[in-house]
């Protein structure tokens, strides 16, 4: 099958934006049961003429379906841009009814349509990308929910959901053949549809897993039967204990997610720390019985962690992937790592000749669950 078609632009007009895709994608004649999937990410400096660059690519390329995100900012295969109007292209080739772009749903997987419902029951369809918007509360329910109205009957296996939750300093706007928002939209692929993923967790473990012995709403109260701020302190180090602000932005409480073979686990914010009371307080429920662990989150960690991931996935594959997908944290990327385009480049160093686009976002999604401080990068085989 073809190579993937790629173009991007950093044209400061959406008119002159969408003429320099058109002319860079480049695009011929399909083949008899083919058919073609754009993947659209575009800055939220052109968030409001979003509307109008997807009319125009929708008139003058022969593309079937598109999908896409408005992010602070976006990578591709060529760097990364914030603060300036850009937007990027991926033009996937794909057999006609290997995939299906769903529509925007806000509260209930019911929503959905019939013709895609009817296409879920008839493909089976193992994976998806979506994008979220992070002013609806619904939103880490519909990935569960669609995640398992994706399930595979024979072996009971729910759907795997990659993706991201648009980042904006103005709309909102995701892609799903139409401009919309408030909710969760993207694209479902038919088992026929290979692909290869993995996840960077940006962070490394300070210590040991502990046990929450007590904990209420948001409050550890007790790890291992001590009191939280004790086992906090001894797991951070003499240094760090001493002065407690410095821990702010740099240390967070870490979920280990049950029966991840890889180690995954969910990263959430410290809010406060209870001197008096020896509580810990945290971004996210808290429950009595779950494990918990506390994470470092600087550069040298980051860098070392995005190596690791796409070293391993590059090991995993049996051939040269056709053009990739990447979802990364606005916390990370030049924050994170150094100069404007730092992290793509490590992507590149292993996928010098992949297309690759995607997007900064306010949450990254990898196997049907919601992250921060991730980066998530899918490859089309």
């Amino acid at each position: 099958m073809s190579s993937f078609a790629f173009a991007h632009s950093k044209a400061t007009a959406w008119s002159a934006v969408a003429k320099e895709l058109e002319s860079g994608l480049a695009l011929s004649s399909l083949p008899d049961g083919m058919a073609r999937l754009g993947l659209l990410y575009v800055t939220d400096i052109l968030a409001a003429d979003l509307d109008s660059l997807l009319t125009y690519l929708h008139k003058t390329l022969p593309v079937d379906h598109w999908i896409g995100s408005i992010g602070i900012g976006i990578c591709t295969s060529r760097g990364e841009v914030f603060d300036a109007a850009a937007a990027a292209v991926l033009v996937v080739e794909l057999p006609t009814g290997s995939f299906a772009v769903m529509p925007s749903i806000t509260s209930d997987v019911g929503e959905l349509p019939a013709e895609i419902r009817a296409w879920m029951e008839a493909s089976a369809p193992p994976f998806a990308i979506v994008h979220g918007d992070p002013s609806n509360p619904n939103v880490p329910n519909l990935i569960e929910m669609l995640a398992l109205e994706m399930e595979t009957a024979s072996l009971e296996t729910p759907g795997f959901l990659v993706g991201g939750l648009t980042s904006s300093r103005r709309e909102h706007w995701q892609i799903a053949d139409e401009v919309s928002n408030g909710g969760l939209s993207g694209v479902m692929f038919a088992p026929a549809v290979k692909v290869a993923t993995s996840l960077t967790q940006g962070c490394a473990p300070v210590g040991m897993a502990h046990r929450i012995t007590e904990g209420a709403d948001n409050i550890i109260i007790c790890l291992d039967g001590e009191p939280a701020l004790e086992v906090f302190k001894r797991d951070i180090g003499e240094l760090l204990a001493r002065d407690l602000a410095r821990v702010a932005g740099y240390i967070h409480a870490a979920f280990p997610i049950e029966g991840s073979d890889t180690g995954d686990y969910l990263v959430r914010n410290l809010l406060g720390i209870d001197p008096e009371h020896g509580w810990l307080a945290v971004a996210g429920p808290v429950l009595t019985g779950e494990r918990v662990l506390f994470v470092r989150r600087d550069p040298i960690g980051a860098e070392e962690d995005l190596r690791r991931m796409v070293r391993d996935l590059k090991a995993r594959l049996a051939g040269p992937p056709r053009g990739g997908v990447y979802f990364t944290c606005v916390a990370r990327g030049p924050q994170m790592f150094g100069d404007e385009g730092g992290e793509m480049a490590v992507i590149q160093n292993f996928f010098d000749d992949v297309p690759v686009v995607g997007f900064f976002g306010q949450g990254e999604i990898f196997n049907n669950r919601l992250y921060g401080y991730t980066g998530v990068l899918t490859l089309f085989l």
